[in-house]
């Protein structure tokens, strides 16, 4: 791959070139590009989060819970692919701030089903938006079609690795 097509338009120095930073080699590499990216959209969502006292996996519980409903305790830790047992801790926060709540299942009282309740509801969307937000900045050099494209192959490669691990566990 050439410096250029590295670099984007224009050359280095020039108006409307940037500066190649990193190692060319380094940069043709997709798995060294996406770390480097999920850092940057990161920081930006969980300052966003930060700024409502949470974090991100607070958020991802809410978030999965606002998507598929009230869950038992341990398949929402397997959905969010977190430990169950850090999935408590997590649990225990945001129950404390009124934003869940946890019963027993009544089909197996062994189990904890976890459930948002309306204030839960409320700042999930409220946090929703301000991930929106965040992610609309950070990518904000693209496209929204090549933003939908971006996120098309990304989940592609997230659900094949999704498949894999479930085959490997059968």
């Amino acid at each position: 791959m050439k410096e250029a097509e590295i670099c984007g338009p224009g050359a280095p120095g020039e108006p409307g070139g940037s500066e190649v930073l990193r190692p060319p080699s380094l940069l043709a590499l997709p798995s060294y590009l996406a770390s480097h990216v999920a850092r940057i959209g990161h920081d930006a969502l969980i300052s966003g989060i930060a700024e409502h006292g949470l974090r991100l996996p607070h958020f991802a519980a809410l978030t999965a819970l606002a998507d598929f409903g009230a869950l038992p305790q341990h398949e929402l830790a397997d959905r969010l692919g977190l430990n169950r047992s850090h999935l408590v801790g997590y649990l225990d926060t945001i129950e404390k701030r009124g934003l869940v709540r946890r019963d027993r299942d009544p089909l197996d009282r062994r189990r904890q089903v976890v459930a948002l309740t309306a204030e839960g509801r409320r700042l999930q969307r409220e946090l929703r938006d301000v991930a929106e937000r965040s992610q609309t900045a950070f990518l904000g050099d693209l496209s929204p079609a090549e933003r939908a494209t971006l996120s098309a192959l990304l989940r592609r490669v997230l659900v094949a690795d999704d498949r894999a691990r479930a085959r490997a566990e059968v």
